[in-house]
């Protein structure tokens, strides 16, 4: 049975992949009003909404998901039936160097959000999951690191975080599913491979060397270059997102991947090669690479298996790399 929100909560909606959602959901689905309640941190900025012109069904709230009374109160003034979880620490640099915010936003900050829609939809309201949603945006790096002969990850691959940030995430996400084995909370879960797209924060890894390029600064690749991701333009995953929270199955959880594994170093070449086609200068782009201290505990390889949501929902990416980032390097030379 399919399920129709009405109006959503988008939590880090002033983010990269949040604010690219609301901008998704608001353009195809006229009947959801969006509330978006975004803590407004180094990550995000509401000049990545400043032209969502749809002012009746969007508004936003300066807020932290950890401040119990605030979140009970959206939930309940706003009536809200469906929450759409994306904020979150996600900097895992960030995360080595100060743990502390990735515990508290990650972890606390999920848990306040279950207990409020436990309390306010399952307790208060009575409402049965065809009356309400809460899906949890997740990560890849929750099922650790993989070599070159390993199969992708899988929604059943077993969780072995090896940062504080993959461990946090990972936390949030058996909260996420206990809320619903032990409760009844009607959930969903995604977990995506790296993200990329406009609006991207700048110490992000592509957004990082289309501005060196721009600017001739060091291009700084940690190691040899040689750690593999696979990446997904972030239409797909908001498009795959909203597949999930109509038709996904209640209590399940899918993989959202790209289909597009390279070295670092690859897509820093190619990147420099578009970028060379754009702004010829009197030598290559890639001149500007410079191999930097690897990152300490640098997972090798993430990789991820589509299958589940290709079977079950008819999902799967429709932006090839080249097509992403001819999109992606237009929006930041703009």
């Amino acid at each position: 049975m399919s399920y129709q929100p009405n109006t959503m909560l988008v939590t880090g909606g002033a983010g990269f992949i949040g604010s690219n959602f609301i901008r998704y959901v608001l353009a195809h689905d006229p009947s959801i009003h969006i509330i978006n309640l975004d803590k407004l941190t180094y990550a995000g900025s509401l000049d990545y909404l400043q032209d969502v012109s749809d002012k009746e069904r969007y508004h936003f709230i300066c807020g932290d998901i950890a401040d119990a009374k605030l979140v009970r109160h959206v939930l309940q003034h706003h009536h809200i039936d469906t929450i759409v979880h994306f904020a979150a620490e996600s900097h895992v640099d960030r995360s080595i160097d100060a743990p502390a915010a990735f515990i508290e936003t990650n972890l606390v900050g999920t848990f306040i959000l279950l207990e409020a829609a436990r309390h306010i939809w399952l307790e208060m309201e009575k409402r049965d999951s065809a009356h309400c949603r809460f899906h949890h945006i997740s990560t890849d790096e929750v099922f650790g690191s993989l070599t070159l002969k390993q199969a992708k990850f899988t929604e059943k691959t077993a969780y072995q975080p090896r940062s504080p940030y993959s461990a946090t995430k990972a936390g949030s996400d058996h909260l996420v599913q206990a809320y619903h084995h032990t409760y009844g909370l009607p959930i969903t879960m995604s977990n995506c491979s790296n993200n990329y797209g406009p609006r991207q924060h700048v110490e992000k890894f592509i957004p990082t060397i289309i501005r060196a390029c721009l600017t001739e600064q060091t291009i700084p690749i940690y190691g040899k270059g040689q750690n593999i991701r696979d990446w997904l333009y972030v239409d797909d995953h908001c498009r795959g997102i909203m597949m999930i929270i109509k038709q996904g199955k209640v209590g399940e959880s899918y993989n959202l991947g790209g289909n597009h594994e390279q070295e670092n170093i690859a897509i820093a070449h190619y990147i420099c090669a578009e970028m060379d086609k754009r702004f010829p200068r009197s030598y290559p782009h890639a001149k500007l690479i410079k191999e930097v201290m690897d990152r300490a505990g640098h997972d090798f390889r993430y990789a991820i298996d589509i299958s589940k949501i290709q079977r079950e929902l008819g999902w799967e990416p429709k932006e090839t790399f080249a097509s992403g980032m001819e999109k992606t390097i237009a929006f930041y030379v703009k």
